[in-house]
């Protein structure tokens, strides 16, 4: 039996839109939490320094972080397997960061702290998901 059969491979226009569809995903869904975790009424305000917060980490981190996903995943070969869309050290980063959101949220109770951090992180992981998107648009457009 070949082995490399199994292999859940994509292409690479694929790994770009699924990169670029994580990272939306995931922003939405931690902005969602952080949402209903902020409370209402004059806590609400915490939302608009969230959104601050988050763009300035896109603009400074994520971005180039993106990009370098991007650049990375151009140089695959076509129906390399759909984990690599991330690279090992990435893969670490997440489960440490989803242990650490799940450990604060077992020790405290998330209130207006946690959600106002949750929007921050979502708001830069969707915004800087556009340039996964602008690459993923140009990979499919090319001439």
């Amino acid at each position: 039996m070949d082995i490399h059969r199994l292999k859940p491979g994509v292409n690479r226009s694929a790994h770009l839109f699924i990169a670029s569809f994580l990272w939306s995903v995931i922003g939405v869904v931690l902005m969602l939490r952080g949402w209903g975790w902020i409370g209402s009424g004059i806590a609400r305000f915490s939302v608009g320094f969230a959104l601050l917060l988050g763009t300035v980490k896109s603009l400074l981190v994520l971005d180039k972080a993106a990009a370098r996903s991007m650049e990375r995943i151009k140089q695959f070969d076509d129906f390399t397997c759909i984990g690599a869309v991330y690279s090992w050290k990435t893969w670490l980063l997440v489960g440490l960061m989803m242990i650490f959101g799940i450990t604060m949220r077992k020790i405290t109770d998330p209130g207006i702290v946690i959600g106002t951090l949750y929007v921050a992180i979502g708001w830069a992981l969707l915004f800087s998901s556009r340039r996964g998107w602008i690459g993923w648009w140009q990979w499919t457009h090319r001439a």
